[in-house]
């Protein structure tokens, strides 16, 4: 088997098993909720943001160690991490505790993602890189519809426990494969440094801004204090960009977004990541929670057309991509998102049926297969090779930190817009609506979905900007190392 189908496939595993943890634990965690000792709302919701934080936080310096040692090394020990994080989650007895477990598996998916498109992009030709990322991006869609269904049916029968344990072998089996079987193609920097000031910045200032918001959304502190979190924050992430333009060895390279394709597109996946990063996790909720009353399976199954579109897109968008270039092709993906986005805010009710809510998800699932690989080819085509690490790291951080956000965003405006003690009642798994309207609370998914509807559309902007075909084939494969 030539070099460049061994890498395919085992990154596409990493991406997999990634991806069917990430749904896996979302269709779980109402039922989480419900049966885990003393957790509490903010807990539930930092099963969820701790991961994307930390994640988010040590990407690009996970890249950057992949540009240093190899980008083979750190992957491996990524699945390896990984694994054990998964068999920790599995025997976690309170909220903080899987809190904290969900961070180990972080570090360990932050490996995997870090470097799984270096890989790949050092592994293919210019020419072949939007197939194999569409290919490994089906991956993706495969592992969250599994994730969907295999979650739903091992939270129903097994308890929620189940869940963490899929990881287990799958993670074994890769881990092996990997160590075994990938080669080390990209060109390396070794006196390359890691920029710790940086690194504190960033990763302090999206915690405490996170933690602000989170704390004001939940009234955990005086506003006061939330506010004052929240202000911190910005100032840290400020004095980052900062630092950035005056450390040697930067966290970001922000000479990389002098780059017309590469700042174009990191805009644009930044803004689609805002846009659909809370769309599984307030669908989840809305079908578990007191109007509709599903149990996990069927929650699950009710989420499957946003997902299997996506398989339909993603290898397709990308071999049109190789030819055409990316600008159309992920506009089209951002305008078919948007309106699915759309037709889901007007669908939404107390209730409603499957076939109803098929045609918006299967939009939203479209769009996003249509834009994510053409959008990420061209970003990795746009630096030059012994960059691509750091290039993929500060993609995947924008990718995680837009995510991040939105699951902040959509939470914070679903307690401005509904009483907190009806969403106490939903985030832990209530049936029974008592003496309360539920109106407020569809009202708040209305306004999640309008708000991804704008960021969508604000997207298109710097996707049309990064130029057609013929800049894309401006690819800098001899490009000097340093543009600092």
């Amino acid at each position: 088997m030539q070099y460049k189908w061994v890498a395919l496939s085992n990154t596409t595993i990493g991406t997999l098993m990634a991806s069917l943890d990430s749904n896996i634990v979302l269709i779980a965690l109402p039922t989480i909720g419900r049966e885990l000792p003393g957790i509490t709302v903010l807990d539930l919701l930092w099963i969820l943001l701790g991961y994307q934080l930390v994640t988010a936080s040590v990407l690009v310096n996970f890249g950057r160690l992949a540009d240093m040692f190899g980008r083979v090394r750190l992957y491996n020990f990524g699945f390896a991490l990984f694994t054990v994080g998964s068999g920790l989650c599995s025997l976690a007895q309170s909220g903080p505790e899987l809190i904290g477990f969900r961070m180990v598996q972080a570090f360990g998916g932050a490996f995997l993602f870090s470097n799984s498109a270096a890989i790949l992009t050092d592994a293919f030709p210019s020419n072949e890189r939007g197939m194999a990322l569409g290919i490994n991006q089906v991956s993706i869609v495969v592992g969250s519809v599994t994730g969907l269904i295999l979650g739903g049916v091992l939270t129903t029968v097994l308890g929620w426990r189940s869940i963490f344990w899929v990881n287990i072998p799958i993670g074994v089996f890769a881990t092996v494969w990997s160590r075994y079987h990938l080669k080390e193609k990209g060109t390396l920097e070794g006196k390359s440094r890691i920029d710790l000031t940086g690194n504190i910045a960033f990763a302090s200032g999206l915690s405490v801004l996170l933690l602000g918001v989170t704390t004001d959304a939940l009234a955990a502190i005086p506003s006061i204090e939330s506010l004052s979190l929240i202000f911190s924050g910005i100032v840290l992430i400020v004095a980052f960009f900062f630092i950035e333009r005056r450390v040697p060895h930067p966290m970001f390279d922000l000479s990389l977004f002098k780059l017309r394709l590469f700042s174009a597109g990191n805009s644009a996946i930044f803004l689609n990541s805002l846009a659909r990063g809370a769309v599984t996790l307030v669908l989840v909720f809305y079908l578990q929670g007191p109007t509709m009353r599903l149990n996990p399976l069927e929650a699950g199954i009710f989420l499957i057309p946003i997902s299997a579109s996506l398989v339909a897109f993603g290898p397709v968008s990308g071999i049109l991509s190789d030819r055409f270039g990316a600008r159309g092709i992920s506009t089209i993906g951002l305008v078919v998102s948007a309106v699915g986005f759309m037709l889901l805010a007007l669908t939404v009710s107390a209730t409603v049926t499957f076939e109803a809510m098929a045609i918006p998800l299967i939009l939203v699932g479209s769009g996003m297969g249509i834009f994510a690989s053409p959008n990420r080819s061209s970003i990795m085509n746009s630096v030059p090779a012994q960059r691509r690490g750091i290039a993929s790291g500060v993609s995947t951080t924008l990718v995680n930190v837009g995510q991040t956000f939105s699951l902040g965003l959509a939470f914070l405006i679903m307690t401005k817009a509904t009483p907190l003690s009806m969403l106490e009642q939903i985030f832990v798994g209530g049936s029974s609506s008592g003496s309360f309207s539920f109106s407020d609370f569809i009202t708040s998914i209305h306004l999640v979905f309008y708000l991804s509807t704008a960021f969508l559309l604000i997207a298109i902007i710097p996707s049309m900007l990064r130029g057609g075909k013929q800049a894309q084939e401006h690819i800098v494969e001899t490009a000097p190392t340093g543009t600092r």
